[in-house]
């Protein structure tokens, strides 16, 4: 068994290992960015999957490695895990399907609800007390599922064909725009000061340092990891200003 994620604020990251380390303490978790991933999944015939849902879709970067790497998931039993800060619908679905299409065995979902991650908006924010006890309410879920999993019973959330309508009438549709391939919406402002921290975490290898200022390509697959980890708060994407760095840590 083995953990793969893509985590922008901390959120899934820590979803998957928490889940993982219930189920195999021996197992280990990486980043979908990781240089070996391709070998480490060769390797593993089970994989636990997670991301953050958007707009009820699955980032695109998690479809597009899918596809890319379409041979990985022939025969591999994937549990797909997946976070939000409301409403996801099919979150867990929208890879299901794809990674079914390419002969992969779906044992199951789970949809949980974690701290909002957007920084630069003001819809979903709460206090520090709030988001803990989200925190607490979402580990309280993991070891609920990871009993059941334990017993054979995989929870299914998100891949039933109401999920789909759900997270297709209530999102996924209105906002296909946003999430059809990369964005290219990221902005710097001239707050920058190019320490360099944010060309060093993106998962995409989005953003760059030349003459000591980020610039940003048409790669971002928006996880906001950039944005939460910003010190001079000089990145937006969806907004305009920073409203709240948003990052895991801050809720342990």
């Amino acid at each position: 068994m083995v953990g793969v994620y893509l985590s922008g604020t901390g959120n899934t990251e820590h979803c998957v290992k928490k889940l993982v380390k219930m189920l195999d303490v021996s197992a280990e978790c990486f980043p979908l960015e990781h240089t070996d991933i391709i070998q480490i999944l060769k390797k593993q015939d089970t994989i636990i999957f997670g991301y953050p849902t958007q707009f009820s879709n699955a980032p695109f970067m998690v479809r597009n490695f899918i596809k890319i790497n379409s041979s990985l998931g022939n025969g591999k039993k994937v549990f797909c895990v997946n976070t939000m800060g409301l409403f996801s619908g099919d979150g867990t679905g929208c890879t299901a399907r794809l990674l079914r299409k390419y002969g992969a065995v779906i044992l199951g979902g789970l949809q949980i609800k974690m701290p909002d991650s957007v920084c630069d908006s003001k819809l979903l924010k709460k206090s520090i007390e709030e988001n803990r006890q989200i925190v607490k309410a979402a580990d309280k879920r993991i070891e609920q599922a990871a009993e059941q999993i334990k017993a054979g019973k995989y929870p299914r959330e998100g891949l039933s064909f109401i999920s789909h309508i759900k997270g297709l009438f209530g999102q996924r549709l209105w906002f296909y725009n946003k999430t059809t391939n990369y964005s290219d919406k990221l902005k710097i402002s001239g707050l920058c000061v190019g320490c360099g921290l944010c060309s060093q975490n993106c998962p995409m290898g989005n953003i760059k340092i030349e003459n000591k200022k980020a610039i940003s390509s048409n790669r971002c697959t928006m996880c906001y990891r950039c944005i939460s980890l910003c010190p001079k708060q000089a990145i937006t994407l969806l907004g305009d200003k920073v409203q709240e760095q948003c990052r895991y840590e801050k809720y342990i």
